[in-house]
C-alpha cells in the first residue's frame, strides 16, 4: 500500500473520492483502512462541530498513532515476557 504502485483503487474519505495505486494483494487491506479512517474522521467531526477539516484529520491521525503505539508497546511487553528478556524499555511507547 505504501508505494502507490499497482491498480488504482477507489476509496471515499469524508465524501471525497480518492484513487490510490495499490498492488492487487493489498487492495482489501486498503479498503478496510479507508473505512476505518473514514469512520474515525466522521466521529471526530461529529464531536467537534465547527472544527476544520485539517484539525479533524490531525486529531484522527494522532488518536490512531497513539493507539498503534500502545498496541506496539503491549506486543513488545508480551514478547519480552514470553522470552524472558523483559526490561523496562520493552514496555515504553515510542512515537516517532
Amino acid at each position: 500500500m505504501s508505494d502507490g504502485s499497482g491498480e488504482p483503487v477507489s476509496i471515499h474519505i469524508l465524501d471525497k473520492e480518492y484513487l490510490i495505486g495499490c498492488p492487487p494483494d493489498e487492495q482489501e487491506d486498503l479498503r478496510k483502512a479507508a473505512t476505518l479512517l473514514n469512520q474515525r474522521l466522521k466521529d471526530i467531526r461529529e464531536q467537534g462541530k465547527g472544527m476544520g477539516s485539517d484539525r479533524v484529520m490531525i486529531m484522527a491521525a494522532l488518536n490512531m498513532a497513539n493507539e498503534l503505539g500502545k498496541l506496539a508497546a503491549r506486543t513488545r511487553h508480551a514478547r519480552a515476557r514470553r522470552t524472558g528478556t523483559g526490561s523496562r524499555s520493552a514496555a515504553r511507547t515510542v512515537v516517532k
